[in-house]
């Protein structure tokens, strides 16, 4: 059930990520062409801000459900069980914690923000484009709760996921070496 879930959300999470990226390229060399024809975009610069900002926290998420933000597996390792796995506990109510408090000041920033919109698009609500803070906060949240069983197998085992990865992609490259 959780790993039919995280697949269906790391498709979603992915294409919008995608998505916005192939948007974002397309604005980009969109201005670069008016630019050079000697007509700027007034909304350009506001536009492609927003859908770096959107790319950052649904790429977020994405690295927490796979795992893959910047961490200490080694020093995590090198702790005895019960000490690696009370560190464990306290990593992650950390991580989590402050992603329920950026949730929650995101929200109210969106209370603020009513009625404001972009400069360059008048149509546009801030509070659209703003959005995605508490979005991306309760996305990361959700990443993850759904990684942590995995996470905590494995960091249980003494395994790393970085080292895995790392020892199977050498492995690989032996075998493939070895045939040839």
């Amino acid at each position: 059930m959780i790993a039919s879930l995280s697949r269906t959300l790391e498709w979603i999470l992915e294409s919008i990520t995608v998505g916005l990226m192939i948007f974002l390229t397309i604005v980009v060399i969109v201005a670069v062409l008016f630019r050079i024809s000697g007509n700027s975009l007034s909304w350009y610069d506001e536009v492609a801000e927003i859908f770096l900002a959107w790319i950052t926290y649904y790429g977020a998420a994405l690295a927490a459900l796979k795992r893959r933000h910047i961490g200490f597996d080694t020093v995590l390792l090198a702790l005895p069980l019960y000490t690696r796995m009370a560190a464990l506990i306290f990593g992650e109510v950390v991580v989590i914690g402050f992603f329920v408090i950026m949730a929650w000041a995101g929200w109210q920033v969106l209370q603020v923000l009513q009625g404001d919109y972009l400069v360059s698009l008048t149509w546009v609500p801030v509070q659209i484009t703003q959005s995605v803070i508490p979005i991306g906060a309760v996305l990361f949240i959700v990443c993850e709760v759904l990684s942590l069983p995995q996470y905590w197998r494995m960091t249980a085992r003494g395994k790393s996921i970085e080292h895995a990865e790392i020892e199977e992609e050498v492995e690989t490259e032996l075998k493939k070496a070895g045939t040839n």
